[in-house]
């Protein structure tokens, strides 16, 4: 049958004979590709002949091939460099996979080509120090100037290592486009940084007016053993066509050494490919020999096609291999014997690639011999420069987007006053209380429109939801946007916020917020899948992007910040101390006992304190929903920036205590600590010193047995937490009263311990200072509703018990 003509399809016209041969010649040579699992014939059938027709092979200039060739120079020598200058050192050297170098040269040459004026790349260790210097025009002198390890007073508790530090730089595209590149920071959990980039490439886009998604993009360079071995690869992957979340396609980049750092394939995965887990989106993957630069070019010019075409993710899969370790300090012949006798006999690729050219093109060794000498030359001079007396690091992490703004402590930023007029309170109450012509709501939303109508003319007092939506509104009349994401925020968790309102007919939504003004700023709240990690990140990318405006996290219950705990860690909390990167993030964390069991009281409050130092947190436990107002204002009204967190409430959201008068809006600021203005402090024999919901429990206790000699005090803002608050609270009271702090929480969670290890057994050396809570437990709570009321009721009793019986 092998001169039989084929009638249909992409072969038609041809004999069987061609066809096999065309198609050995596309998917059986450096290059194969996974597509078939695209359920879109169409995207299907674009991919095909866009392969077919060219045998998946570019047809190259010699200027093409030049430029190749000087990538891979420029990737070469720069690691043979290092290792020669810095015997030993750890570098996670490129070399065996130095084709990255041109792949992403093309990359970027394709992008400005197509208009996109901005890429924001995330990548591991391998072969970062290269990227930066060959790709992102980071100056060898200042990665030199790392090494060398000269300026250790600069970084006494601060910076990171070289390898995880991001850049960022302007390339001009051969075609005269200009493209701002932006390298992420990031830690060594390495896929993390994927939700942050994907943050990051939004807000550009969104800064932009670019809703097409097409004048930003990320990038995106994974490890072969982390791509399939972390879970927040797949949060990230899901989130690449969600409304909230889209970008246009991201492009993935894994320079696959077959190896984990000791681990091997069959050890590391279940699946075939390392690249499986992007099946799930139905993106195609290209798996290319990254030892042939010219079939890794083909793949580039076919996934930025791609792309652009579908705006879509598009994954290159570049097999290669690690001629190190690990890092340079690492033995692979431990545990992989015959791959690295293997690996010691294989020329480099650019050696491999340069005896190609010689017989084929019109390229000399001559010509190689020179760009190899040139650039060795170049950096002789660039490690001359890094070692001499008057060479300065050129760090400026406040500018563009960030001029203006400042982090340190905070005792260098003036307060502010965030009221606002009665004026717009009521007109923003009324219009959130406004349904549309001929819009069906929901008839238990009703009431809810009926009750903002009454808060609006001060006939009822203003509810924690109502608070947020006010402050929300104000912020947004003042030209700051507001992005709040978060499972089930467009609701609330607790059926409270109802920001997005549903037709019961149709099913149509109508968001109050967005329909304010035509010269308000814009307003996104979604819902988010169910990821914390990926949306976390992303949401933390964002704000990197958008210091001016108001980006909120919402976990659904306090206690799914634990899967978020990565993000927390590595990036909220350290990203000033490690990156000078500022960050104005807001994260709203349900807290509070309620006899909901031990994965829903929780939001772990005494981590964030742990992580608390030289101001890099604020951390609000606020009982008012005027106090939330306020904070929230704050906000982004100073222009100090820093993370945000707060311990939302659960049953305060609908009770009659927790709510706060209009007036409570129109005027004043965050109160960092709350006085007791029901208590004579000169009478007083106790101090109750608390935070959240147990105040509203203890209020009540106090009334019930009418104690008249025990004030009661909130620490609104846990951190900072600055004497000179306290003094002005306390210094009325007389000295030797005693504190008592009550927490609701375990001995050995909540705020307790950090507050023992701060002032010690003598509060502002005038008060005895104890502490009240549940006995230290291993989980946060009980999973029994009774035995919840018994120990609250045992706290409010032990905080009234005479001093000589607690």
């Amino acid at each position: 049958d092998q001169d039989r003509t084929i009638l249909s399809g992409t072969m038609a016209g041809t004999t069987i004979a061609n066809a096999i041969a065309t198609l050995q010649a596309t998917y059986c040579r450096s290059i194969g590709v996974q597509f078939m699992h695209i359920d879109d014939q169409a995207v299907r059938i674009w991919l095909q002949e866009r392969m077919e027709q060219t045998q998946n092979r570019l047809e190259l200039t010699s200027e093409q091939q030049r430029r190749i060739l000087r990538k891979l120079t420029d990737a070469v020598e720069f690691e043979a460099f290092l290792q020669k200058k810095y015997v030993g050192a750890k570098s996670f050297s490129l070399e065996g996979g130095e084709s990255l170098i041109p792949l992403l040269d093309l990359a970027i040459e394709e992008g400005g080509q197509q208009g996109i004026d901005e890429i924001v790349l995330g990548m591991a260790h391998r072969g970062r120090l290269n990227v930066l210097a060959n790709i992102m025009g980071k100056r060898p002198a200042e990665i030199f100037r790392e090494f060398d390890d000269v300026d250790p007073e600069v970084n006494m508790g601060r910076g990171d290592v070289k390898y995880h530090l991001g850049y960022s730089n302007d390339w001009q595209s051969e075609s005269g486009q200009n493209v701002h590149l932006s390298l992420s920071f990031n830690p060594s959990h390495l896929e993390f940084v994927n939700a942050v980039v994907m943050g990051r490439v939004r807000a550009k886009q969104d800064r932009r007016g670019d809703d097409t998604r097409c004048r930003g993009m990320g990038i995106l360079i994974h490890g072969d053993a982390a791509f399939i071995g972390e879970g927040v690869v797949q949060e990230t992957l899901n989130m690449s066509d969600l409304a909230g979340y889209r970008v246009g396609g991201i492009l993935h980049v894994i320079v696959n050494n077959q190896l984990g750092f000791t681990t091997d394939p069959n050890d590391s995965r279940s699946s075939r490919y390392a690249t499986d887990v992007a099946k799930m989106i139905e993106s195609p993957i290209f798996h290319v020999n990254g030892e042939d630069p010219e079939a890794v070019a083909q793949v580039v010019k076919l996934a930025m096609a791609f792309r652009n075409k579908f705006q879509r993710d598009v994954v290159i899969d570049m097999y290669c291999y690690r001629r190190f370790g690990h890092n340079e300090g690492d033995e692979p012949r431990f545990t992989q014997p015959t791959m690295y006798e293997t690996i010691r006999k294989r020329p480099s690729v650019r050696r491999a690639y340069l005896e190609r050219l010689l017989k084929h093109s019109d390229i000399s060794k001559d010509e190689a011999d020179a760009l190899a000498e040139q650039r060795r030359a170049w950096l002789d001079s660039e490690l001359d420069d890094a070692r001499s007396d008057s060479f300065k690091l050129s760090v400026n992490a406040f500018a563009g987007v960030w001029k203006g703004y400042v982090g340190g402590a905070e005792d260098n930023v003036p307060d502010v006053d965030t009221g606002i007029s009665a004026e717009m309170a009521s007109k923003l109450l009324n219009h959130l209380a406004h349904v549309p012509e001929g819009f069906n709501l929901n008839s238990k939303l009703k009431r809810l429109v009926a009750q903002r109508s009454d808060m609006a003319s001060s006939q009822r007092m203003l509810d924690w939801s109502t608070a947020e939506s006010l402050a929300f509104g104000s912020i947004l009349l003042e030209g700051h946007r507001v992005r709040l994401t978060g499972q089930d925020s467009e609701r609330g968790t607790f059926s409270q916020r109802h920001s997005v309102w549903h037709d019961t007919n149709t099913g149509e939504t109508y968001t109050a917020l967005a329909n304010l003004s035509d010269q308000q700023a814009p307003v996104e709240i979604y819902n988010s899948p169910l990821s914390e990690a990926g949306v976390l990140g992303f949401e933390y990318g964002y704000s990197l992007d958008w210091p001016e405006g108001l980006t909120l996290w919402e976990a659904q219950f306090g206690d799914f910040v634990n899967a978020g705990q990565v993000i927390i860690d590595q990036f909220i909390s350290s990203g000033e101390d490690k990156w000078q990167r500022l960050c104005a993030l807001v994260m709203l964390l349900p807290h509070g006992f309620e006899g909901a069991g031990p994965e829903h009281s929780s939001a772990r409050l005494e981590r964030f304190l742990a992580l608390a130092a030289e101001d890099n947190l604020q951390i609000v436990n606020a009982t008012t929903p005027a106090q939330y107002f306020h904070v929230l204002r704050r906000q982004v009204k100073r222009n100090w920036r820093k993370p945000l967190i707060i311990m939302t409430p659960k049953s305060l959201l609908r009770s009659a205590r927790a709510v706060s008068p209009l007036s409570d809006f129109t005027q004043g600021q965050f109160q960092r600590i709350l006085p007791d203005p029901d208590i004579d402090p000169a009478t007083a024999k106790r101090i109750l010193l608390c935070s959240g919901k147990v105040y509203y429990d203890l209020l009540h206790e106090r009334r019930e047995i009418e104690y008249e000699d025990v004030a009661i005090i909130r620490l609104e803002q846990l951190y900072p937490l600055r004497e000179e608050d306290l003094h002005a609270v306390l210094d009325p009271y007389p000295d030797g009263t005693h504190i008592y702090w009550v927490q609701e929480e375990p001995e050995n969670m909540g705020a307790w311990r950090y507050l023992r290890g701060k002032f010690g057994f003598l509060m502002l050396e005038r008060f005895p200072f104890y502490g009240i809570c549940r006995p230290e437990s291993a989980s946060p709570a009980t999973g029994s509703r009774s035995s919840h009321n018994i120990e609250q009721a045992n706290i409010l009793k032990t905080a009234f018990l005479p001093r000589s019986d607690i």
